[in-house]
Parts: structure tokens; sequence; C-alpha cells
């Protein structure tokens, strides 16, 4: 089993050892680390797996629940569609509910499909409208680059150049951080020729949070759509979409919804464009299910966001994301939150108060400005930086490592726990540079 306690710790006589011990012993929401496989290090003992902001665990449900599907498929074949277990003809349906859960959205303004980018194409080849003297898209400079490509490759197929159309904001130091006053003036500055502003809900390189709806609010008030790319935020923080008035919205599930690489994605589309009326990319899947089986030339499209689906899904990858989003229904978010407000807290804690002199901490300090993520520097070289990462990967604590200098440490409250902190800030402070 792996149990909160199924790792060697450095100094059992440490008082922070004992805190953490104590607080993972009143944790309510322990018991769901055992829900997942936790990579083994050595001789069998569970990694310290700090990573679930690039790749979930593996919830021990997954693999029976995608073994169902094969059956069904094996003894129904096409029939399962409408006779199996879980019917395929529906089947992007059975997440629906727990997914608004998780964006803070109605269930008809969520649907599960495609994956992150090819979501935000979609979205954009809709709401991304330009027209002359208002065809600029508002981005963050350190954007993740497949977000830059598709806004790149978007103002390209208008026919209009990036260097003129793309505007960038810059972090308002070398922390990452970009404050809500900056994204404000960009806004002001430039909000005649808005079209699109199109932002994260956590940046991935930073961790730094950033206020939905006053983002949303700010990019209205200057005429122009306003999307997210929540791939760092849901499962992580709240969103609260359908009240922050967002335009749109797209992530994947593959982080912290934990459904496996290369599972299937998620999108928003706020209820307000319920029944969109403006040009889009369509496909059979977004069309009326109660006419889409007479195969008529004339799209009519579903209500909604399933109305900006093209075609069936994966069934073998929605099964796991369907067993992923029951176990935070389970939790609770709101318990899933405070509980990985007070475990960043006490990761943090512990850096600045054992590590301060060799790793400085680049994510907002506030708890309402981050997520699980915390992301650290090394106060040397960056190729020390980079030993440091391989040196935590060599002990068993699993980082991952984003240029030029960031190793990012997430601890994710179903299945970490304090003790998984100390053991990290315990490994560094054992690195010999």
């Amino acid at each position: 089993m792996n149990t909160p306690l199924d790792f060697p710790v450095i100094g059992h006589d440490d008082a922070d050892q004992r805190r953490a011990l104590e607080l993972d012993r009143a944790d309510p929401l322990a018991r769901f680390r055992d829900e997942f496989l936790i990579p083994p290090h050595l001789a069998g003992v569970a990694k310290t797996y700090l990573c679930g902001n690039s790749l979930g665990l593996q919830p021990r449900e997954t693999r029976a629940a995608v073994l169902d599907e094969l059956e069904d498929w094996a003894e129904l074949a096409v029939e399962a569609h409408f006779a199996g277990k879980h019917p395929w003809m529906h089947y992007h349906r059975r997440v629906r509910d727990h997914l608004a859960e998780l964006a803070g959205a109605l269930p008809e303004e969520v649907v599960a499909m495609n994956s992150l980018t090819v979501n935000l194409h979609l979205l954009m080849a809709g709401f991304y409208r330009p027209v002359p003297g208002r065809s600029a898209i508002l981005i963050e400079k350190d954007a993740f680059p497949s977000d830059r490509y598709a806004i790149q490759s978007q103002l390209r197929w208008h026919g209009l150049d990036p260097a003129k159309e793309l505007i960038e904001i810059a972090a308002d130091n070398d922390s990452g951080i970009i404050s809500l006053a900056s994204i404000e003036r960009a806004i002001g500055e430039h909000g005649r020729r808005l079209a699109l502003v199109l932002w994260p809900g956590v940046q991935y390189l930073s961790g730094q949070r950033f206020d939905l709806a006053a983002i949303t609010q700010l990019g209205h008030r200057a005429g122009a759509v306003v999307g997210f790319d929540l791939a760092h935020a849901i499962g992580n923080v709240p969103v609260g979409l359908h009240d922050a008035d967002a335009d749109f919205a797209a992530w994947c599930s593959y982080k912290y919804l934990n459904a496996g690489p290369g599972a299937v994605a998620g999108a928003f589309v706020h209820q307000r464009h319920a029944d969109w009326s403006g040009p889009r990319l369509h496909g059979w899947w977004g069309n009326n299910p109660a006419s889409r089986f007479q195969m008529g030339p004339q799209f009519q499209a579903t209500v909604g966001a399933e109305g900006w689906q093209l075609s069936n899904p994966s069934i073998f990858a929605l099964a796991p994301l369907a067993v992923a989003l029951k176990q935070f229904h389970r939790a609770g978010f709101d318990r899933l939150r405070q509980k990985s407000v007070n475990l960043t807290g006490f990761l943090a804690e512990l850096i600045e108060r054992r590590l301060h002199q060799r790793v400085a901490i680049r994510t907002p300090a506030e708890a309402e400005s981050r997520g699980c993520q915390l992301s650290l520097r090394w106060r040397g070289s960056r190729e020390q930086g980079h030993a440091l990462y391989e040196h935590l990967n060599q002990h068993g604590v699993v980082s991952d490592w984003r240029e030029p200098d960031v190793i990012r440490l997430a601890p994710t409250p179903l299945y970490n726990g304090y003790q998984d902190c100390l053991r990290a800030v315990q490994v560094i402070e054992a690195f010999p540079a």
C-alpha cells in the first residue's frame, strides 16, 4: 500500500519530521493516496512524486475502466454504442457534470473533446474575428510554446503579421510575475486594437495564478473577446468560468486531472454563446443528436459547448477521465483546495527557512496567487541548478525542469502528503554543490 509513511526520511528526530507525520495523520484526505499507483524507487519504496503539474499519477481504478470498454468492444462490437455498460453514443456526457463542477460552469457550457491545442484552434476559429483596426491578440510574453504557435498561425491564417498583431506582456521583473496592473495598462494602451485576449489560468513557468474575472472584465470593457488556457489551472485552483464571464476556455486532462497521457481534453463556451450563429468549424458530432443520423446535408448545431465537437471521442481515452473526475467529486474540490493551500504553504515555509541561502522561490508567496506548484531557482549557475534537478530524481524525488533555469515542485492534494514536501527539502539539503 502507498501510505503517507512508506518512504525513508533523513533525521527521524527532526521537529519538522514530527510535524509532517502529525499533519499527515490528521489529514482527512490522506486515504486518497492509496487510490493511486505511485512509481517505485528503491526496493519497492514509492518515489516522492511532485510532478502532477506535468503528468498526474494513475488511479488504481483506471485499468478496470479501460478494460470494461475493451470487453464491450470484444463482446458487442458496434452495438456497444447503445448496449454497452456505458453506451458509447453519449459517453462524453458521463463526464460532463463533474467537469462542470471543476470548471465552475453549467453542464451545457463544457464538453470533453480533442486535445488542448486543437480545442484552442477550434475556439479561435470561431471567436477570433479580426476586422480592420481591431485584429490584435494579447498574450503573455512567456506563454507556453504551443499557445504561441497556435496564435501565430491563427494570425497568419487571416493574412496578418504576428510581428504587428501579437501584443505581449512581459513580467514585471525577473521573478516572472505579471501584475494585474500591468495587464490593465496593456489593455488600456492597446484596447482599441484588441480582438482577443488569451491568457493562462496559472502560468506554467512561474506558477502564478491569475484573476480570471478581473481579466475578463478588462478585456470586455475594451471590446475584446476573452479566452483562457487552463492547462495548469483545472483541478488545481478554482476557476469559476461561468461567473468570471469568460467567453471560452480550453484545458488538458493529463496534469492535475490524472486522466493519463493523451487523455481527452476539455472546452468551455459561455452560456450566452450557446446558440452560436457566427462562423466556426463544423463536424458531425457537433450536429444535433436528434438529427445526426438522418445524414442531412445541413449542419444543425447542438446547443452549447457540445456544438463545437467535430468527431466522436476516443472511448478508451475518456474512460480514465471518468474515473479521475469521480475522485475529485468524492474528495470535494473545496477540501482539496484547502489542503493544497496548506500543503504548498508547508513546502514553501520549509524552503524559506531551511534553504533560503541556496534556493529562491519565484512563485507568488500569497496563497490566492498560486496553486500547487512552486517554481524554484538555484542561487548559482544554471548548470548547478540542472544538477540539482538530476540529484532530486536520482534520490527518488520526481520534479521537472523548465528552461532556462526552473525546477518545478507540485505537491498535489489527492496523493501527496506533508512528508513528501519534507523529503524534497531534505534531498535538496543533501545536494553537494
